[in-house]
């Protein structure tokens, strides 16, 4: 089982994958700043790629999400989720995913992503310190709330899932040169956010005046 440990170049933050059985497997920790206490979030085994990469993205990058939603509730309102039985909390129309806030408005508490096929059948659960950015968790359910369809490979057999009847599924053959090259294209892209801009000329020196003497 892999384990990685990566770093900010300013070592605020720490993205650590460590599988666990019985815990979250991806944990980003930050550092305390002057204008902000540390945070955390977590991620479990089964959590899709996707939603850690909409937090990981919106981090590396905050001018990205600058005119998306900073409410991580918004994109959850906008798509139908509506008011759960618990306080501060929103549930998805088909009940499988739910979104919750602890806390008061006077002192929030951390906010919590569980996706379940019943009470006694969790899938994933996500977990964001209480002084995590808004940005971020609102990045995590924009992510969430996304309806376009997710690439996963069907190599001949079914897909696996807990529950096929939540599932939509939609075949398309795509060359495998585009799938082997899907990773590497990402990686070009991210880092072309921060390619530093070119350098401004030298200002040329002014030649010495005449009838003076010079070095």
């Amino acid at each position: 089982m892999a384990r990685v440990l990566l770093s900010s170049p300013d070592q605020k933050a720490l993205l650590r994958l460590e599988p666990e059985p019985d815990g979250q497997w991806w944990t980003l920790h930050h550092a305390a700043e002057p204008d902000r206490p540390a945070w955390y979030a977590s991620f479990g085994a089964l959590t899709p790629v996707e939603l850690i990469a909409a937090v990981t993205d919106a981090l590396t990058d905050p001018a990205a999400t600058a005119s998306r939603p900073s409410d991580p509730y918004e994109p959850l309102q906008q798509i139908g989720w509506s008011p759960a039985s618990a306080d501060n909390g929103l549930v998805s129309p088909d009940g499988t995913a739910y979104v919750q806030r602890l806390g008061s408005a006077e002192e929030p508490g951390a906010w919590f992503v569980t996706a379940a096929l019943g009470p006694d059948r969790p899938v994933w659960q996500a977990r964001f310190g209480a002084h995590t950015p808004a940005r971020l968790v609102a990045a995590f359910t924009a992510a969430l709330a996304d309806p376009n369809p997710v690439a996963r490979i069907d190599s001949g057999r079914s897909l696996p899932s807990r529950d096929p009847n939540v599932v939509a599924r939609r075949t398309t053959d795509v060359l495998a040169v585009y799938v082997s090259g899907a990773l590497e294209e990402r990686v070009h892209s991210l880092a072309a956010r921060h390619t530093n801009p070119p350098t401004s000329p030298l200002r040329s020196r002014q030649p010495p005046a005449k009838n003076h003497p010079s070095r």
